[in-house]
């Protein structure tokens, strides 16, 4: 008999096979939110992907246009769950610019503040997740101690430490604390020091290099034709942020650098992620100590900001001015605009109409990882489908924000 390794004509050894199909999704652990991707395999080699979101949608934009311009709030901090504080802001600014209102320095200030440990928070949970999946749950543990820290300072400003419903149209629901700046201090260098041990940990093991470098590609430019804004895009080299390119606040007052990668893989977005906590701890420490130590942190309008609750409960005046603003709305002007910041996975859009009333007429907005989430496919098709994991979780899908 000839032996079965003899050389024998192409295609002789080969068994017809159907590509086989697989779900990953909507309730998997890799799953950062309910997402479904339909695999189509040769062997573990991924031919095809079709990647399905929409599970989470909850009718944000509607359900905005049903309440007062301030009753947005706790639906904005509900899109990007992790960092809800740069979404309070990013609505509060809209709104503002619609209105032609420019807030007090000290609230500019704060704002930054809050919105950069907010920043932090989200790169933390997303490097520290990537790890995880991959079989590093120390450095996650470690990372979300650091996060933890964050999350104490704005339970401390805000109450809550999650969802805050902390920014108001013309200002913030209240001046920072007397120990703001003192725990800001003494929390950014403790998370600069768990960052850097999960680093010796994570990028000296060659398995979690490996799993990262060179997987999930892709070049600056078709990053730019999906659409992409914020750590992805800058992973691929394009040095985008909308904090340098269209200041706002007091982000062209600071000096920070806008850190990118080179190769554009799963390993430079985790890179330049660690990356930007570090640029943020340098932004809060200047607005620390730029902050005035006293003022307004929001606008004098009796139009738009809600009295002092002294006054509701001791002056008629305050009273009727309270009533109008919390059953009708602040009347804002009739027109529309479109106004945008840097979140935690980009540019962060609100296109708002306004007929004159205290209810928005039209809510809509531009989530980052929408259009990250996209570029999914294209990432992980020739791969194998142990690269869709460290992918996908690179791009930090966020379902809120995405399904909106």
């Amino acid at each position: 008999m000839e032996p079965l390794d003899t050389e024998l004509e192409d295609g002789a050894l080969e068994l017809p096979s159907d590509p086989m199909h697989l779900n990953m999704g909507p309730a998997h652990p890799a799953m950062h939110g309910t997402v479904r991707i339909v695999l189509e395999l040769s062997g573990e080699t991924i031919v095809k992907a079709d990647v399905q979101i929409g599970y989470l949608h909850r009718g944000f934009e509607k359900m905005c246009e049903r309440g007062t311009w301030a009753q947005v709030f706790p639906y904005v901090d509900r899109l990007n769950y992790v960092s809800p504080m740069l979404n309070n802001v990013g609505y509060a600014l809209a709104v503002e610019k619609l209105c032609g209102i420019q807030v007090p320095e000290r609230c500019q200030w704060y704002r930054m503040a809050l919105g950069e440990l907010a920043r932090i928070s989200d790169h933390l949970t997303c490097d520290g997740a990537m790890a995880m999946e991959l079989g590093a749950f120390t450095p996650f543990l470690w990372f979300l101690k650091a996060r933890e820290m964050v999350w104490d300072i704005l339970e401390e400003e805000t109450g809550a430490r999650l969802t805050h419903s902390f920014g108001r149209i013309g200002g913030m629901a209240r001046p920072p604390t007397d120990a703001f700046a003192e725990m800001c201090h003494g929390a950014l260098g403790a998370i600069i020091n768990i960052v850097e041990e999960g680093e010796k940990m994570l990028l000296n093991n060659r398995i979690f290099v490996d799993r990262l470098e060179n997987v999930g590609k892709i070049s600056g430019a078709d990053a730019l034709s999906l659409g992409w804004t914020g750590p992805c895009l800058r992973a691929s080299g394009v040095a985008y942020d909308i904090r340098k390119a269209h200041p706002y606040l007091k982000y062209d007052e600071v000096d920070f650098d806008v850190p990118v990668g080179k190769s554009g893989d799963t390993l430079d977005r985790f890179l330049v992620r660690l990356a930007e906590i570090r640029q943020s701890k340098r932004i809060i420490e200047q607005c620390l100590e730029r902050m005035p130590k006293s003022g307004p942190v929001s606008v004098d309008n009796p139009w738009v900001v809600l009295p002092e609750k002294e006054a509701v409960y001791t002056t008629i005046e305050a009273t009727i001015q309270h009533f109008k603003l919390i059953m009708e709305g602040a009347k804002v002007p009739a027109g529309e605009v479109y106004s945008y910041t840097e979140a935690g996975n980009g540019e962060l859009g609100f296109y708002l109409i306004s007929d004159g009333s205290g209810t928005p007429y039209r809510v809509r907005v531009r989530p980052p990882s929408f259009l990250s989430t996209a570029g999914l496919g294209g990432l992980i098709t020739g791969r194998m489908i142990s690269d869709v994991v460290p992918t996908f979780g690179s791009l930090n899908m966020i379902g809120g924000e995405c399904d909106h």
